[in-house]
Formats: structure tokens, C-alpha cells, sequence
């Protein structure tokens, strides 16, 4: 009888692997390589196979804030305060994934900020330049917990359109943890914008005392 053909062992998901020591501590850092030749990361804490409830902060890149120290927005804040929080959880993830600027780009997204600086929100900005408020894809993010072996996640975040990509990704989302961080006197506008008009989940951001409104 003729041998069957056997097939040959799908690629890993992740093509890199290391552990990486940080500021908030050390991290199990894999990367793994989109069909648009995009690399995004998994940064965990933990025993990832088989966790319920993971805490995961499914995080978009922000090279502005994060590299260039801009106060416009709390994208960075929001880094730390993640990264932070898995390592006095003893367990989690961040999934750091290529999509500056809500998936427009970063060439758009400085041309929407020149668009900020002449009166418009983050909103108006985007339509302006003929984008959706958000473009961003999580099929991906769904991909990695799955190679990780998550079961279930708890977000942190406040965007409930988030929670909703994941789920229609095929996430299990349990639930979400607040993460309200980064506030200062230039992105206050910003974020009030994001829960006025994008429906991000916390109170109105108004004006620490002794700042100007």
C-alpha cells in the first residue's frame, strides 16, 4: 500500500521567544508576524495554558506618547499602568499590537493631529481625513490568546467597541477592569471626547484642582 502523505507541522504563531527584564519587571516577551508582514507582541506574566479570567490589556502602539513622551493622549500611562497591574497579578497579558492611531497609520494620525490643533476633536479629525473613529482589527489579538492557550479574559480597558471586536473576534470576554490613567491638561479633551462621543467607559474628565479648565 502506498504511505500516506504526512503533512508537515503547522508554523508557530510566535517566531520569537525571550525573557525580557523592564522597569515593571520581567516579562515572557513572543512576537509574532501578521499576513501584512506587521509584528506584534505578547508580553505575559504567568501560566497562560488553560487561564480563566486572564488579566489582558490589548494595547495598540503609540509611538508618539510612547517613544516621544507626548502628553495628547494616555496611550503610554495606559502602558505602564497595564504592565504594572500583570505583575502584581502574578499573571497576565499585554498584547501589543501594530495599529497607531486606531489603525490609520502614523502619517495620518500626525495629520489628524494638525487637524486637532486648528479646533477638531479626535472624531472630526478622522472623518475629516475619511476615516471610520476607529479602524483597528482584533482578529489578531484573538489569534495570540489562542496560540497562548487563554481560555476566558478579564480587559483592562474602557472601550466598550474593544470588548466587542474581541467577542466578535471569538474572545471570551469575562468581564473589564477599569483603566483610567495619564490625565493632564493637554489630553483632558481628548478623553472627554472618547466617553463623550466614542462611549469610553468613565465619569467626565474634569479639571484637577489649581488647573485651568
Amino acid at each position: 500500500m502506498p504511505q500516506s502523505k504526512q503533512r508537515a507541522p503547522a508554523e508557530p504563531p510566535f517566531y520569537a521567544r525571550t525573557r525580557l527584564p523592564t522597569a515593571h519587571g520581567t516579562f515572557d516577551v513572543r512576537v509574532l508576524v501578521d499576513g501584512e508582514g506587521r509584528e506584534h507582541l505578547a508580553i505575559s506574566v504567568g501560566q497562560l495554558e488553560g487561564a480563566r479570567g486572564l488579566p489582558v490589556r490589548v494595547h495598540s502602539e503609540c509611538l508618539t506618547s510612547e517613544v516621544l513622551g507626548s502628553l495628547k493622549c494616555d496611550c503610554k500611562p495606559q502602558l505602564d499602568a497595564a504592565l504594572a497591574a500583570i505583575q502584581a497579578a502574578g499573571r497576565g497579558a499585554v498584547l501589543y499590537l501594530r495599529q497607531e492611531g486606531r489603525g490609520i497609520g502614523l502619517g495620518n494620525k500626525i495629520r489628524a493631529y494638525a487637524m486637532q490643533e486648528a479646533g477638531l476633536d479626535t472624531v472630526d479629525a478622522n472623518r475629516v481625513l475619511g476615516f471610520g473613529d476607529d479602524l483597528r482589527d482584533y482578529a489578531v489579538a484573538a489569534t495570540m490568546l489562542e496560540a497562548l492557550g487563554v481560555e476566558s479574559v478579564r480587559l483592562l480597558t474602557n472601550n466598550p467597541l474593544k470588548i466587542e471586536g474581541l467577542r466578535d473576534a471569538g474572545v471570551d470576554v469575562e468581564g473589564r477592569d477599569p483603566l483610567v490613567t495619564g490625565v493632564n491638561p493637554v489630553n483632558r479633551g481628548y478623553l472627554e471626547t472618547k466617553r463623550a462621543r466614542m462611549g469610553h467607559l468613565y465619569a467626565p474628565v474634569r479639571p484637577e484642582a489649581g488647573q485651568p479648565a
